[in-house]
């Protein structure tokens, strides 16, 4: 609804928000200023204490001097007398003194002014003592004194109460100053930011009343209330067509699958869509009005500085008619990118559009198949080589070896022609499991499938010097499989358990009706080898994916374990699983549900989800 002149909407200052501020940072700094009072008064007080307790040793050292000097080649009653005499003479010219007391190194009393100030004594709060040594340094007995700290405590109350007043008088003008401070610089800008707030809002029109403003801001209030009236006009008769016109563009930049980001002439983004957002990993306020040249990915790295800048040097007719393409490495993702130029209706350069298409998944799947192919090739190249080294060497000199040395060069060539066979049979099972045509299965015993198998890998077995230890459940029923392809699974697992378990090492197979989901059987494959790290647990059943670092050097095509998770998985309606830890071995498994359902594992063991997580 358009909004008439009458109904404009005026803004009167509102420091709601100001005062919460203001409050809380008031509220922040009294604290402190407390703290550091009370921190401050504390330090003082025990800095004065320790020194009246020097103060008390002092005096006690000087009084058994005193009266050791005085006393020296005196009766006993001469020495009463004189120390008598002595005591009160101390406790008459210094009231913090409570007692006196002497006694001989025997630790008897020789005088003890309690009983002429009795009353005094009552009020010790410090007792201290000193020796008296006579001039040859031996003690001739201790003098006893008590302090009732009447002048610390009179000096602590002192310096509590001017700390107090001082810190008072800090906080006021603390305080003051930052009231009419806050109170002078935000009032003004406060209700014009309200009112750019209401315009940025869509509310053209609105007024700020500014009798009460100062200096300058009275001029820029003016004019923000002359700009408000223009757009209100221009709102008027323009606002609703262009409204229109932008939300048609904002709708189509919206719905489009790959990333926009157009960018003005100063680089600044104007519009981005939300898969922008997802591919570059910014939030919408982020990024917006900011310059899109200083985009830094997650990582901090620059990615389209090099690019804009050379999409700005390059003459427009050259790139309105060729577009700058380019792939951008950012936020672990690939990026295909292409900068076009925008124009007005008169052709007058506005600025830059960025489309971005995320081609992550299939610069890794071009990066897999390059490494399938290489991997294959280099596989298939060394059985080959080795076959027609062997045959050639057999064709041509074979009657000069001898019958042994023969069969043990047709023993190489029939390894390799094995090796060669079980390549090309991953290779041609990777075609056959991809499609949706389920295997074959029948009801039948699979420990006796484990038991041919392992049976068939033993020769490998041994050549490493491997043992198998096998431990089984004995009420294993029989379910339904497809023997061939769980034979090619378990083969494959074992196989691979072999190449990376030690020398003269020992490798555990175990099936059993599995403990967390009674429905299915469970067999695993153990052994004591490298292992594999976390993030290529995640990967390691992958097509094509190999472990390729200084500890995985075994070559092979990748197939492999992923041929595995098919079988199990696709066709089979079980699990795999891998539990690994590097330099400690390695355990792969695989469920296989003793009576199949239709729907995905994953909803038929939801009853179990709790269990099988821990």
């Amino acid at each position: 609804m358009k909004l008439g002149i009458s109904d404009k909407f005026r803004i009167k200052f509102d420091n709601t928000a100001q005062n919460k501020l203001i409050t809380a940072g008031l509220l922040i700094s009294t604290i402190l200023i407390i703290a550091v009072s009370v921190f401050a008064i504390g330090k003082i007080q025990e800095k004065l204490y320790e020194s009246y307790a020097n103060f008390g040793q002092l005096l006690g050292r000087t009084i058994a001097i005193q009266s050791y000097e005085l006393t020296k080649n005196k009766t006993l009653n001469q020495k009463i007398e004189i120390l008598k005499t002595h005591s009160t003479s101390i406790l008459n010219s210094n009231n913090d003194v409570s007692f006196i007391t002497f006694k001989d190194k025997n630790g008897n009393v020789i005088f003890s002014s309690t009983d002429e100030f009795k009353d005094r004594a009552q009020d010790t709060k410090t007792n201290l003592s000193a020796p008296i040594t006579n001039d040859n340094g031996q003690i001739e007995g201790t003098v006893e004194i008590g302090l009732n700290a009447s002048m610390a405590s009179a000096i602590a109350k002192t310096t509590k109460n001017s700390m107090f007043i001082v810190f008072t008088l800090v906080w006021a003008v603390f305080t003051g100053v930052i009231l009419i401070n806050t109170f002078l610089i935000t009032r003004e800008l406060s209700t014009l930011h309200q009112g750019v707030k209401a315009i940025s809002g869509g509310k053209f029109g609105t007024l700020l009343e500014y009798k009460e403003a100062s200096g300058e801001i009275k001029e820029l209030f003016a004019a923000f209330n002359d700009m408000s009236n223009r757009l209100h006009i221009y709102e008027e008769q323009n606002i609703e067509q262009l409204t229109l016109e932008r939300n048609k563009f904002e709708s189509v930049l919206m719905s489009i699958a790959n990333g926009v980001v157009v960018c003005d002439s100063d680089d600044n983004v104007v519009l981005i869509n939300p898969i922008a957002e997802s591919i570059l990993s910014v939030k919408y306020d982020d990024i917006i009005d900011t310059s899109f040249a200083n985009y830094l990915d997650t990582e901090g790295k620059p990615c389209f500085k090099n690019e804009i800048d050379t999409f700005k040097k390059t003459p427009l007719d050259i790139i309105e008619k060729k577009p700058l393409e380019f792939n951008v490495d950012a936020n672990n993702r690939i990026i295909k990118s292409v900068i076009s130029p925008m124009f007005s209706k008169a052709h007058d350069y506005l600025g830059y559009i960025i489309v971005l298409i995320d081609v992550t998944k299939e610069a890794e799947v071009d990066k897999l198949k390059s490494d399938f192919i290489s991997n294959v090739s280099h596989e298939l190249r060394t059985p080959v080589t080795i076959l027609r080294s062997y045959i050639d060497t057999l064709y041509h000199y074979g009657e000069e070896f001898k019958f042994q040395e023969q069969k043990e060069f047709i023993g190489v060539i029939n390894q390799e022609i094995i090796r060669l066979n079980k390549m090309v049979n991953d290779i041609l099972d990777f075609s056959k499991l991809q499609s949706n045509k389920m295997c074959e299965k029948t009801i039948g015993n699979i420990m006796q499938t484990l038991e041919n198998t392992l049976e068939g890998l033993k020769v490998l077995a041994n050549e490493k010097g491997v043992n198998f230890i096998v431990e089984k459940d004995e009420n294993i029923p029989e379910i339904p499989y497809n023997e061939e392809s769980i034979e090619r699974v378990i083969s494959n697992l074992v196989t691979n358990a072999i190449k990376y378990a030690p020398n003269n090492s020992s490798i555990n197979i175990n099936a059993k009706i599995s403990d967390k989901t009674p429905d299915f059987i469970e067999i695993t494959v153990s052994d004591k080898g490298i292992g594999i790290s976390k993030e290529h647990q995640e990967k390691i059943f992958d097509r094509f994916y190999r472990v390729e670092n200084d500890t995985h050097t075994i070559k092979g095509t990748g197939l492999g374990l992923h041929l595995v998770k098919v079988t199990v998985e696709k066709h089979h309606s079980g699990k795999v699983f891998v539990e690994s830890e590097l330099n400690k071995g390695s355990t792969f498994g695989f469920l296989l549900p003793i009576n199949p359902v239709t729907e995905p594992i994953e909803n038929h063991l939801e009853e179990n989800k709790e269990e099988i997580e821990a």
